[in-house]
């Protein structure tokens, strides 16, 4: 028979902090696992052998927490002494030790994401990792770089992972992104039966908020297109990129980045998005013509001049050259009295707005776009016209009269 005892062990100081173990004794053997768990003498319930929340202080959330960690160390260590028990005929202390250890070191949360973050590496998706790796990174922030067991992730936590983004003055939206992928590792080890679903999110938003539209009518576009900005190589190009952008159907400027020479012929740029791996064909102008003449000198194999050299982190250098471009454009925005940042992602949807005001159909705006349903499409297109709803609400109070 295993026995399994919660152990404090308090500070050589009266009221210095006591730390938590766990004694595990089977046929006479001794085994510990050091927790890191500190609790100072009021916060142990000698009587009962169990951690006591005290009422009123600024610990008492803290120790909640604590007292939750402690009960799930518990059942696990109790499910590895059944597993064994049916599994093996002989086992020991020491052998529980190392399988709880063995699962603290696998199922943390940062040891499991980066695993994920491998294998989406491994397999292509490129993409999907680097939005992994971006939400891991933000909870490292969040964390101070502690790790944390998959299982003692709690609502708590999360929402005051919620709270640390809207002090730093994240979106909701932004904010959500990164529960929702903290949700899906989360889920990911509940199907795999390592953690027990405790539902940790329930508390904090996981949705997406409607967004201010980001279009732009073609008289705005106009004005962008007609600045001079020969002056400013920097700005200049940036204008470039988004008009090309524009001009392609609001080709996204991954896509734009990736473009070979090669995909270039009969007067059609053919190429298939790199998100969604659909093959799409846009005619070529002599609008998008008179651009690329003025870039001469791109000796890579990419059609556009945003990744020149060979040989080089080709993402990187996209990536590099992104966030320059969306940092002129904010500027060029300015320039032309813009209330809202301007920036690449807005020519995509600036394309499927002004076809839409030309009466193109949904369904042909979609296709375009190269999207999978038409439901995508309609986020990208603009609302109606503010002016036309002020004219409404103007004829229906006349009618008042």
């Amino acid at each position: 028979m295993t026995s399994i005892k919660v152990k404090f062990r308090r500070s050589a100081f009266a009221d210095g902090k006591g730390s938590i173990d766990y004694q595990i004794i089977k046929d006479r053997k001794t085994g510990l696992i050091p927790t890191g768990y500190r609790l100072f003498p009021s916060e142990w319930d000698d009587k009962h052998n169990a951690v006591g929340i005290p009422k009123g202080n600024d610990r008492e959330e803290t120790v909640g927490d604590i007292r939750r960690h402690i009960r799930h160390d518990v059942e696990r260590l109790v499910k590895i002494d059944r597993r064994f028990a049916t599994d093996m005929t002989d086992y020991t202390a020491a052998d529980i030790v190392a399988e709880f250890n063995r699962f603290r070191t696998e199922y943390s949360l940062f040891s499991y994401m980066e695993k994920i973050i491998s294998k989406f590496r491994k397999n292509g998706k490129i993409r999907t990792s680097e939005t992994y790796t971006a939400t891991l990174r933000s909870f490292r922030r969040f964390r101070h770089n502690e790790d944390i067991l998959l299982d003692c992730i709690t609502p708590s936590l999360m929402e005051e992972y919620e709270s640390w983004h809207r002090n730093r003055g994240i979106s909701p939206n932004t904010s959500s992104f990164y529960a929702r992928i903290l949700r899906a590792v989360y889920n990911r080890a509940v199907e795999s039966e390592i953690i027990e679903n405790r539902y940790p999110f329930r508390h904090v938003y996981t949705g997406v908020a409607k967004t201010v539209k980001r279009a732009l009518p073609l008289v705005v576009i106009k004005k962008i297109k007609t600045l001079e900005l020969s002056a400013s190589p920097g700005l200049d190009f940036a204008r470039d990129m988004f008009l090309l952008s524009f001009f392609l159907r609001g080709m996204s400027f991954i896509d734009m980045s990736f473009l070979r020479k090669t995909d270039l012929r009969d007067g059609y740029v053919v190429y298939r998005r790199r998100k969604t791996g659909q093959r799409l064909t846009v005619e070529w102008t002599k609008e998008m013509q008179a651009i690329l003449d003025k870039y001469p000198e791109n000796h890579s194999i990419y059609l556009f001049p945003i990744i020149r050299r060979a040989g080089i982190n080709e993402r990187y250098a996209y990536r590099n050259v992104s966030y320059r471009v969306n940092y002129n454009l904010k500027k060029i925005g300015r320039m032309v009295g813009l209330t809202i940042p301007l920036t690449l992602y807005v020519a995509r949807h600036s394309w499927a707005s002004v076809a839409k005001a030309k009466g193109i159909p949904i369904s042909v705006i979609s296709e375009g776009m190269g999207h999978d349903s038409e439901a995508t499409t309609r986020i990208y297109l603009s609302t109606l016209d503010t002016s036309l709803v002020d004219q409404a609400s103007s004829l229906t109070l006349r009618s008042l009269d």
